[in-house]
């Protein structure tokens, strides 16, 4: 039997790609490199547990009111805590 999972994913990743991006503008775009962006989406994810799912609404629907404003959290602090560490690795090799 052949199946098409292409449909599964996990629902952080295009949420953290979006907010780290958001971020990035905030931060002043230009000073944080492409590579970069891509460690702290990496180190943010890696903070978060995975949330494989369909459709938006999949992952929506199960949540209540409390668990979606723990997510929210939850993702911000992921992607607070990833460009510190991401920023600070880099400016000590930088200095190394």
């Amino acid at each position: 039997m052949q199946v098409d999972f292409s449909s599964v994913r996990n629902y952080y990743e295009q949420v953290v790609f979006r907010e780290v991006a958001e971020k990035a503008t905030a931060r002043g775009g230009d000073s944080v490199s492409p590579d970069a962006l891509l460690d702290v989406a990496c180190v943010a994810l890696n903070r978060l547990p995975p949330r494989y799912i369909r459709h938006d609404a999949d992952f929506y629907f199960f949540l209540t009111e409390q668990e979606r404003a723990d997510n929210d959290t939850a993702i911000s602090e992921a992607i607070d805590y990833a460009f510190g560490f991401v920023l600070s690795r880099r400016a000590a090799r930088l200095k190394g």
